[in-house]
């Protein structure tokens, strides 16, 4: 089997031999290279083409919201995976809006970062348990209008399906919770995003936090 091509940018070089030394450990990764800004970043992937991008945030040169920015355009196989020191619900969102598949706090364990490398690159988001925290925390506390929708067309299955993934789950590990076969979860999240009109993760749980599903 292929291993995941990781590229490492921040501009720490304590951090990036620490994630390098780690994701050394895991058998089906592979640090292909590293870079220390978000310039050097698209140098970097065009040369390399890397499975799954980990991109810092706050960097020299260029930021990582627009390396991530123009690398999605450029290079739509790349997966971006924020590795970022804020938590707060902004920094996700803005990561999310420029195109990046994930967030990850550095202050997360090292399974998250392992966790979230490989969901990218099978085509997931991913959130760390804390940032989905914060992230569902600012929704809750922020005013949302009342009106009607299609919440009553969902079948039990999908409600269930929609919860967990508001609560920041992968589609594999909502197939494991479920019992059910990881196609098979595809199918209930397409359903319910058809039905409720939502067509990507964030504007999922915001719908989940008005509805009062999920809870932190």
């Amino acid at each position: 089997m292929a291993k995941i091509r990781v590229l490492i940018v921040d501009d720490h070089t304590l951090l990036r031999d620490g994630i390098s030394a780690l994701l050394d450990l895991v058998p089906d990764m592979e640090v292909v290279g590293e870079a220390t800004n978000g310039k050097e970043a698209l140098d970097k992937v065009r040369e390399l083409l890397p499975d799954v991008v980990l991109m810092d945030l706050e960097m020299p040169v260029m930021d990582g919201l627009e390396a991530s920015r123009r690398v999605r355009a450029r290079y739509p196989s790349a997966k971006v995976l924020i590795l970022s020191q804020y938590d707060d619900a902004q920094h996700v969102l803005d990561a999310l809006g420029v195109g990046a598949q994930g967030f990850v706090l550095k202050t997360a364990a090292s399974s998250d970062l392992v966790a979230g490398i490989r969901s990218v690159h099978r085509g997931d988001s991913y959130l760390s348990p804390s940032a989905a925290r914060r992230l569902v925390g600012e929704f809750q506390r922020a005013e949302h209008p009342r009106g009607e929708d299609s919440y009553d067309q969902l079948t039990s299955r999908e409600k269930e399906v929609l919860k967990l993934i508001a609560e920041g789950n992968t589609t594999q590990q909502i197939a494991d919770l479920l019992v059910i076969s990881r196609k098979t979860a595809e199918g209930h999240r397409t359903s319910l995003m058809a039905k409720l009109g939502i067509h990507d993760r964030v504007e999922l749980v915001k719908y989940a936090v008005r509805k009062g599903i999920i809870r932190v």
